[in-house]
């Protein structure tokens, strides 16, 4: 169950997502917000801002921000934020899905038109590829920070009921079905595993290559749309550069 390095390609962007460390915590307060005012403010009781805050760990946002961000949406007034979903097809025919969360719809979908139309792709309906995606529970663990071999790995994923592992030198790549994403998190975790990234998130069915002279124009779009703070997320079905 080895294959191409999803965590790979992250830890690629990593640097360029440091820099813009104000804008990722500006986006996870609002998915902080959204996950509070949708369900309950105690996320003993609210599985989806139990998932956002551990993200929110993960890139080291401090604790005084995501309590904010409760509060904000446990209290009277404020934004009323929406979770929006774009398709279409970025430069070369590659299938592109847009989350995002915003106050503002029109403002956000004019934004994405502009960064996936400008840049060589075409927007679609609703439907029109989300259909080449699966949804899937995603854990990663750093190899260096455990003893365990792939061996070893594969037992405790099979009795956490996770569906996949992919290995490489530097990870090990854990995919489960959505439902039992929580349960197969919480038993790794208390097996002592040190989880590098535990999120729910889209998989390409199948990828292919971006054409050599359309990359140039395929990153700038990504990184337009990563600029964007109204989008939460962006997932496409480009083969990685090592398949």
């Amino acid at each position: 169950m080895s294959g191409h390095s999803k965590w790979h390609n992250i830890q690629g962007r990593k640097n360029a997502q440091d820099a813009k460390r104000g804008k990722i915590f500006q986006k996870l307060s609002r998915e902080i917000y959204m996950a509070a005012k949708s369900g309950d403010p105690d996320p003993a009781n609210n599985a989806a801002l139990r998932l956002v805050m551990d993200k929110a760990r993960a890139a080291n946002m401090p604790k005084d921000n995501i309590k904010r961000a409760i509060d904000k949406a446990s209290g009277a007034g404020g934004a009323n934020y929406e979770e929006i979903t774009y398709e279409g097809y970025a430069p070369g025919g590659v299938a592109v899905l847009v989350n995002a969360l915003t106050d503002n719809k029109n403002r956000t979908a004019t934004s994405v038109r502009v960064a996936i139309t400008r840049n060589g792709g075409s927007m679609g309906s609703a439907g029109s590829v989300s259909y080449l995606f699966d949804r899937k529970g995603y854990i990663v663990i750093d190899r260096s920070t455990t003893d365990a071999d792939e061996d070893q790995m594969l037992e405790d994923l099979m009795e956490a009921g996770a569906d996949d592992l992919r290995t490489s030198d530097d990870a090990y790549e854990i995919y489960t079905d959505p439902k039992e994403f929580s349960a197969v998190r919480d038993a790794l975790e208390a097996k002592g595993y040190q989880l590098a990234n535990a999120s729910l998130t889209m998989i390409p069915k199948n990828t292919v290559p971006v054409p050599e002279d359309k990359k140039e124009q395929f990153e700038h779009m990504i990184d337009q749309l990563e600029d964007d703070d109204d989008v939460s997320e962006v997932y496409t079905a480009a083969a990685e550069e090592d398949e």
